[in-house]
């Protein structure tokens, strides 16, 4: 990301952490951090349902103080990989499916300028009209222009077309026939679709089977595989997920304990798209180990033959321009990075 969009991103996390701020006023906070707690477990894919996990309005406003930061910075994270894939293309709509309170529209607005057209759909009408709400307050066009749809996610869903389709923090809420119903339909409707689960090894799951889906429908992967090719992670030694700063709110020390003033998303994530991209020639996926004139990278990329396939390496101070690179590295960006000029 060039310093403007990162500066333009900078100013919607912000402006979202404002919006959200006021939305606990005369919610008592045990109530709060009890209705963050009870939803946890549904957010990470533990129950699924055919049923809106956000009941009523105090839920919405408690989850959306608690989570929608993260949610926001880990899909930002995810767009961002899209984006260095196709740097010419720019979304005119978006579809984001399941997008309860617009974290995944508020940061499609933080990663691309210029008019759009946006339709959030979700089944649950209390975070559908919180989400409108703070999408009023956002100052952004695209945003206070956005259609708030009250749908249900699953097998009958029916997407307008559209430019981008996002489907995040979803899929673990769905029945196994529901959920390949939404990316099937996604594939068909979007000319990009990026789809985001929590990083865990369920999460990671439920991301590669859709990742195949969307390969047989004819998309190709953006990010964050440097090919389409089967996934070379060996299913329960590993999973594939990266990693989002968020600021840590009140609620979140409430909820959460300590003292730290971040916390860590971890995410799993694919893009994929019906258009010519350039993917990463690899992509870092672990945090680099910095050691004393070393640092140590584990990437997914081509080997020998152009198989995909996992490898580490060991960047020194011989390599010149490119271990100063590498000490700037961070988990989940492409390698090697690219050249000016």
């Amino acid at each position: 990301m060039n310093d403007s969009a990162a500066s333009a991103s900078s100013t919607t996390a912000a402006t979202l952490r404002s919006a959200l701020g006021g939305l606990l006023d005369g919610l008592p906070p045990k109530q709060a951090a009890a209705a963050v707690e009870r939803l946890i477990a549904n957010y990470r894919g533990q129950t699924p349902t055919n049923a809106p996990v956000l009941r009523d309005r105090s839920d919405v406003a408690a989850y959306a103080a608690y989570r929608m930061p993260a949610t926001f910075e880990a899909v930002r994270a995810a767009l961002d990989a899209l984006a260095e894939a196709a740097p010419q293309w720019v979304p005119g709509s978006h579809v984001d499916v399941g997008g309860g309170t617009g974290a995944a529209t508020w940061a499609v607005d933080a990663t691309w300028d210029g008019p759009r057209t946006t339709a959030v759909l979700d089944w649950a009408e209390p975070a559908l009209t919180l989400g409108r709400e703070l999408a009023a307050a956002s100052g952004s066009p695209a945003l206070r222009g956005a259609d708030w749809r009250r749908a249900v996610i699953g097998a009958g869903l029916k997407l307008p077309e559209a430019d981008l389709v996002t489907v995040s923090y979803v899929l673990g809420e769905l029945t196994a026939e529901a959920r390949r119903a939404v990316v099937a339909e996604a594939a068909r409707a979007g000319q990009a679709v990026v789809l985001i689960e929590p990083g865990t090894p369920e999460g990671y799951l439920r991301i590669r089977e859709a990742r195949d889906q969307l390969i047989e429908a004819g998309l190709r992967v953006a990010a964050p595989c440097p090919h389409d090719g089967t996934c070379p992670i060996e299913v329960g030694q590993d999973w594939c997920h990266f990693s989002a700063r968020v600021s840590r709110s009140s609620l979140h020390r409430q909820v959460k304990g300590g003292s730290l003033p971040y916390e860590d998303e971890k995410f799993s994530y694919v893009a994929a798209t019906r258009f010519p991209v350039e993917p990463a020639a690899s992509r870092i996926t672990r945090r680099p180990q910095i050691r004393k004139g070393l640092v140590l990278l584990e990437l997914c990329g081509p080997q020998d033959g152009d198989a995909p396939g996992l490898t580490r390496v060991n960047v020194t101070k011989r390599h010149g321009d490119l271990y100063k690179a590498a000490r700037d590295a961070d988990w989940g960006q492409a390698w090697p990075p690219a050249t000016e000029g």
